[in-house]
């Protein structure tokens, strides 16, 4: 894929190769109709934050008098990621009084799951523009990220705001509020529903929302805050919970009853999806004195019903899961034969890690990216 570098002709100049991260994260904790400061209704959303899979940029420049050429992008289908990069160079080459470059290539590279709610195209996006201020020898703040990407992809989750609970106004890219410092300490078995397929969210009906939606999203929010003040991990599961079950209306999601349920045998404090995605999780309490026997049930419990089990991992300071919370301590991984169905596992998740705790996708090839565009 091509595409004008700028307004701009001539070489790079100082600038080098630039080089960019941004994280993934694992659906939505609440999303939904919420005011403004001034009172206006606003799309808005608080992310599930996740340490692990993201996207990797590296913007590499025209050489120096080069003649003038495109700016292109590897893999060629990354179209959001592209815009954000010709909008970063116009960005940059102001802000330095320059003239932008006139070209350069971006490669993205990463294992975030496809089209399934993590934000993989918010990750490419930013990332991409981290590259290009790289290159710039810049540093962007986050709220000028937050600008370009939605200019570029017209919806973006708010990965370039770190990992603090925020209420994020995802077709506006500004913050409605800032709830805390962390969420409240909690331990979230991931899994897939919809045999971990990907959503095609613009199939999806547009979310229409009349004054009882408002009403009931600003009493979740309310609630939220006073989850994240109080450390209060079952409030948490409650309004994630909640938020899911709204959000049915409009992503339903044939297991969600399903899981629910589970949620309830297996002593999790609530469920949490991806609102335009088929990631999910179930909510622990991290000082439930039987954790560990929670979460091996949890994970046997979803085996059964055929819903495949993806990581488990931790929210804040909670620390680290260990093997012997997930299978005990006469199976801890080490001491397990190797399962015969290895090779069959699923290819839909190459970066997260199975029920068995290994990372990869099984030898199978990652799933082709089947969305650019959004409707959160």
């Amino acid at each position: 894929m091509t595409a004008d570098g700028g307004a701009g002709v001539g070489g790079s100049g100082d600038i080098g190769v630039g080089a960019g991260f941004a994280a993934c994260h694992h659906g939505e904790i609440l999303q939904g109709v919420f005011l403004d400061e001034n009172g206006r209704p606003c799309a808005g959303l608080v992310t599930l934050p996740m340490q692990g899979p993201g996207t990797r940029a590296e913007f590499t420049p025209p050489r120096p008098g080069a003649s003038p050429g495109k700016l292109t992008v590897v893999p060629a289908d990354r179209t959001k990621a592209l815009r954000a990069a010709a909008l970063a160079i116009e960005e940059c080459a102001a802000l330095r009084g320059q003239a932008p470059c006139s070209g350069g290539e971006l490669t993205l590279s990463g294992d975030v799951p496809l089209g399934l709610g993590m934000g993989s195209s918010s990750s490419d996006v930013i990332a991409a523009i981290r590259a290009v201020a790289d290159a710039y020898r810049l540093r962007l703040p986050p709220a000028t990220i937050a600008r370009l990407a939605v200019r570029a992809e017209r919806a973006s989750d708010p990965l370039m705001l770190g990992g603090r609970p925020l209420l994020f106004a995802q077709r506006e890219g500004r913050v409605l509020e800032v709830l805390g410092d962390a969420l409240p300490p909690a331990v979230v078995v991931g899994c897939t529903l919809g045999g971990g397929s990907p959503v095609d969210t613009l199939s999806l009906p547009a979310p229409r929302h009349d004054h009882e939606d408002v009403r009931a999203y600003e009493r979740l929010r309310s609630l939220l805050r006073r989850a994240v003040a109080d450390a209060d991990t079952a409030l948490l599961g409650h309004v994630s919970t909640e938020s899911a079950r709204r959000a049915q209306r409009v992503c339903e999601q044939r297991e969600f009853g399903l899981l629910d349920r589970i949620a309830g045998r297996v002593g999790a404090v609530g469920v949490q999806i991806a609102h335009s995605g088929n990631v999910a999780g179930l909510l622990f309490d991290p000082a439930a004195p039987d954790l560990g026997h929670r979460l091996r049930r949890c994970v046997r419990a979803l085996r059964t019903c055929g819903i495949p089990v993806t990581r488990t991992f931790a929210t804040g300071n909670t620390g680290t899961i260990s093997e012997e919370h997930l299978h005990g301590r006469a199976h801890v991984r080490r001491d397990r034969p190797a399962r015969s169905d290895t090779s069959r596992r699923r290819a839909h998740l190459p970066a997260l890690r199975d029920d068995e705790g290994r990372l990869g996708h099984g030898g199978g090839t990652p799933p082709a990216r089947h969305r650019h565009r959004t409707t959160r």
